[in-house]
């Protein structure tokens, strides 16, 4: 990625330096309980890179079973890896799959390996996750492949576009369309309500709810249908779905042995706006970014959403703050700034005066403090109207923000966008918007120079002022405290009006401390860097 001077605004440095150094403090604490606990999707995550996969009849996937009986057992608290590969090498089963098969049974109980027992158990463990590593690492070399092969998109930005059928061989065809018309990336929307699922659906599937089921064998169709496109092309196209929800670590695991391309990953989206428990959330997010660094994934985060719920002028520092935590929190994990797609979005009324100049301020700003990291620019949902005309006018602007200030990833906006699901002509609309205004005046981000001291200067300024302002009052006087300031700011509603304690939401009964013996060899390799 293309770095973007960071003298447009004249932004202070040492502000900079501040907010960046107030966002560590405040994720730190974060970090260390993501640490100090695991949860049954990580367990399960940890399962299927060693190659358990398939469901029973009734769909339950057998990761599912096989972790439920090892907690019923001996907890969650020593990791699963460590009771399972000790009832393998005691011949209780002779792979996986039959094992999960017995454990749904009842025909199995399960104890920690005991004395020289508990190496031998943990070296055949990280064996076989190591297995579903490599596989990762190998996706991640064929990508580089084709992307050699078959080239990159000419241009910045990305034009990100949505198909959402419900049924994956409707997908398919519409997916290839839009890259015919121009789409450089393809997101497959998630049905509605899978984020609350706590397994993932198996197999293709035909029936979403406002999308598709993020399966693995969806993945893998529609992996397989784009790079037929790309080759078609010449250009890679390249493929986005959601780690987020209950089962974020294993959707990321599935997306990487899968090779999609990127992924809807933030750090307080299933928070905030799923119910989803805060502890559950940043655990599994830790684990999930962990497996994207490896697959080289970029991920999306989800900023525009709080836009949508709160005030996009008065709220506009919370976004920042998101940035910037997102920022610390990927890093932590090992991503690198190419794999930050930082999400802000085009939401200001704009029937306030200014409300452009406004937009450009924000926008900027952005593009300011992350020079090198590919934005995800999101288009204006909340004040679309049946007046498809203005709501086509409206992203037209938002397409030439996006040009003037140097946007990565642009998400197409269409006229008719939460009116009703928009009609495929919509789509065809949007992307020669978007054409146009890329056409015309995508040089523009080379010319554009804010006055000193102008509106755009100095908004930009107050925001990244009040987003420091913020950071503060969360840290208070916390620097010894025992519970994580951000997780009593996420509980008060700081962001997105939307108030979750640590000690309640959806997922919490899936939360374990670690004990002092605690195994994951998928940690393990992660954080190591190793393959075997």
């Amino acid at each position: 990625m293309s770095a973007r001077p960071t003298g447009l605004l004249e932004l202070d440095p040492a502000v900079v330096r501040q907010a960046r150094a107030l966002s560590r403090r405040v994720g730190r604490p974060v970090v260390n309980i993501a640490r100090s606990h695991t949860t049954v999707s990580v367990e399960r995550a940890t399962l299927r890179l060693a190659g358990l996969s398939g469901a029973d009849h009734d769909q339950v996937p057998w990761v599912n079973h096989l972790v439920d009986a090892v907690r019923a057992d001996v907890g969650l608290e020593h990791g699963v890896t460590s009771p399972v590969w000790n009832a393998l090498r005691q011949g209780e089963a002779a792979d996986l799959l039959t094992l999960a098969q017995k454990a749904a049974a009842g025909a199995v109980t399960f104890h920690l390996p005991e004395g020289r027992g508990a190496g031998a158990t943990q070296r055949a463990a990280r064996a076989a996750v190591a297995r579903g590593i490599r596989a990762i690492d190998r996706q991640r070399a064929t990508r580089q492949r084709l992307i050699a092969r078959y080239g990159d998109p000419a241009r910045k930005p990305w034009v990100y576009l949505i198909v959402a059928t419900g049924d994956i061989m409707e997908d398919i065809p519409q997916a290839q369309a839009a890259a015919r018309e121009g789409a450089d990336i393809i997101a497959v929307i998630r049905s509605t309500g899978q984020s609350l699922l706590d397994y993932v659906p198996e197999g293709a599937t035909r029936e979403g709810f406002a999308g598709t089921y993020a399966t693995q064998e969806n993945f893998r169709l529609m992996r397989a249908a784009l790079d037929e496109t790309s080759k078609e092309l010449g250009r890679y196209i390249r493929l986005t779905n959601y780690a987020s929800g209950l089962c974020m670590p294993e959707i990321a695991a599935l997306a990487g042995l899968e090779r999609l391309d990127m992924m809807l990953n933030d750090s307080m989206y299933g928070i905030l706006f799923r119910d989803i428990n805060p502890v559950r959330t940043f655990v599994d997010q830790r684990f999930s970014r962990q497996i994207h660094a490896r697959a080289g994934i970029i991920i999306n985060t989800g900023e525009d959403n709080y836009l949508t719920t709160a005030d996009p002028v008065e709220a506009a520092h919370t976004v920042t703050v998101s940035q910037l935590l997102n920022e610390y929190f990927a890093k932590e994990a090992g991503l690198e700034d190419w794999q930050l797609g930082l999400g802000h979005a085009f939401e200001i009324n704009p029937d306030i005066p200014d409300s452009f100049r406004l937009e450009l301020a924000h926008a900027l700003l952005a593009r300011a403090l992350f020079p090198n990291a590919p934005l995800k620019w999101m288009p204006p949902t909340k004040h679309m109207t049946g007046d498809v005309f203005r709501g086509y006018l409206l992203d037209g602007f938002f397409n030439l923000v996006g040009a003037l200030t140097g946007q990565s990833i642009l998400l197409v906006g269409m006229m008719t966008e939460a009116v009703v699901t928009p009609w495929l002509s919509d789509r065809d609309l949007a992307l020669q918007n978007v054409r146009y205004v890329m056409n015309a005046a995508g040089g523009l981000t080379e010319d554009f120079h804010p006055p000193r001291d102008g509106l755009i200067q100095t908004r930009a300024r107050q925001v990244l002022g009040e987003a420091v302002d913020l950071l503060t009052r969360i840290l208070g006087d916390a620097d010894n405290a025992k519970d994580a300031p951000l997780l009593a700011a996420i509980g008060d509603g700081t962001f997105g009006l939307m108030k979750r304690p640590p000690t309640a939401g959806k997922g919490l009964d899936g939360v374990a401390t670690k004990a002092p013996d605690y195994v994951n060899p998928a940690i393990d390799l992660l954080q190591e860097g190793a393959s075997r």
